[in-house]
């Protein structure tokens, strides 16, 4: 094999390659649109099956802008869709080790919890470890 056919066949890979692509990628787009009727889904289907070179072009043409607007519309909910689960995880974390004291002394005096799962949940909390009663084994 000389390096023309090697060159050759590696351009012909990456055509293959990037096509597989496209037709993964059309499938999604085509199966995602809420907006088509299931038998327009299914005429593009039978059609990318049975002239997969020319289907993929066709597609592209025919329906690549509004293919780009979706994936758009997508990746803005995706980005809202973080920006609020960030805010509402940020927002959740912004209590003081002061204010969960002062629940655990409201949870004790209430007489919800005990003066021992006080302490040991206030250790806790400080970072150290509980202390425990000594028992005797007599």
């Amino acid at each position: 094999m000389d390096f023309w056919s090697v060159v050759g066949s590696i351009f012909w890979f990456m055509i293959l390659f990037a096509w597989l692509l496209l037709l993964f990628r059309i499938f999604g787009d085509l199966f995602g649109d809420h907006e088509m009727s299931g038998w327009g889904k299914a005429l593009w289907t039978v059609f990318l099956i049975f002239f997969p070179w020319l289907g993929v072009l066709v597609y592209l043409i025919a329906r690549g802008r509004s293919m780009n607007e979706r994936a758009m519309a997508q990746a803005q909910r995706n980005e809202q869709a973080f920006s609020e689960y960030a805010r509402q995880t940020a927002g959740a974390g912004t209590t003081s080790t002061a204010d969960e004291l002062a629940k655990l002394a409201d949870l004790r005096e209430r007489g919800t919890i005990s003066d021992e799962e006080f302490q040991h949940a206030k250790a806790k909390l400080l970072g150290r470890q509980p202390e425990r009663p000594v028992t005797s084994t007599t």
